[in-house]
């Protein structure tokens, strides 16, 4: 497995799109011999894509996307991005990704030149604790190998430590659980472009954010569990932050229904700043063992 600098570093080639024209983009997906491209990363992608169209001084505050068609890893990813406007203040882009001629991603994202204004949050939850105190993903590997096979291939380019039971483990080995709380950083030094910072947001925003919906019910991920996919997914950014420093994923699920589950996530720094929000509705369905 790889993991540290070296994922983070296979991460950044992944986000480092090669630009076909003035507004189109290509991007590549990592050999793992999963299925489908991780949501995460055709989400990053989209987002350096519309971001390198847009001036540098104007950061990214919110992205909307939808994930229409499942990826293919073994093809190359075309992004197009369309200039919806450039203000005075704002810049509006939408961002596709297609394969085989299809959409497979879209994307709209708001950049804004920053600005002072009112400022406030909800605090952070204060009974968490820190990050060096909670599992790694070596203690849950070691207590079930056998789920961990999946992962064996894939980059660990972040360091997820899970506050109470990860949402891959055996049927029947996860209570019910009111939230889903993860610790979170890239597990290496990015470079200091606040654009690279959203990017890898963004990338690791959608690891565990469905996981809260199965917490409520005390269910599982795989066989004897659901399987699932993001239908959609909206992150707000809301103060500056570096997503190689800690912080913490704070999420909850309001409804379930229709096979469809909803999941609202908060990001906090060590420090119990806000930095960052989340919504997501998933697929989710029942499979056997």
């Amino acid at each position: 497995m790889i993991q540290g600098q070296a994922a983070v570093d296979q991460l950044l080639e992944l986000l480092d799109l090669k630009r076909v024209d003035a507004a189109t983009f290509q991007g590549e997906s990592p050999q793992t011999g999963a299925q489908r491209v991780f949501g995460g990363q055709v989400a990053g992608q989209a987002l350096v894509a519309a971001g390198r169209t847009v001036d540098p001084t104007r950061h990214v505050h919110s992205l909307h996307g939808y994930f229409v068609r499942a990826g293919d890893p073994t093809e190359p990813i075309t992004f197009h991005v369309e200039n919806i406007r450039d203000g005075r203040s704002f810049s509006v882009r939408r961002s596709t990704a297609k394969q085989h001629g299809k959409t497979i991603f879209f994307m709209s994202a708001s950049f804004q030149i920053p600005e002072e204004g009112l400022d406030h949050h909800t605090p952070a939850p204060d009974d968490v604790p820190a990050p060096e105190d909670v599992p790694t993903i070596l203690h849950w590997a070691e207590k079930y190998p056998e789920r961990m096979a999946m992962f064996k291939n894939s980059p660990r380019s972040v360091d997820v430590r899970y506050v109470g039971v990860p949402g891959w483990v055996p049927p029947g080995d996860r209570g019910i659980q009111p939230q889903q709380r993860v610790w979170m950083r890239l597990d290496g030094k990015l470079p200091d472009d606040p654009l690279i910072h959203a990017c890898a947001l963004t990338y690791a925003s959608d690891m565990s954010l469905l996981d809260a919906v199965l917490s409520t019910h005390g269910e599982v991920w795989g066989p004897g569990g659901v399987i699932g996919a993001s239908l959609d997914h909206a992150l707000w950014f809301h103060r500056p932050f570096r997503a190689d420093e800690w912080f913490l994923y704070d999420s909850t699920s309001p409804n379930a229904s229709g096979a469809r589950g909803l999941a609202n996530g908060r990001m906090f720094t060590r420090d119990g700043q806000h930095i960052a929000s989340a919504v997501q509705e998933g697929l989710l369905r029942r499979i056997g063992g």
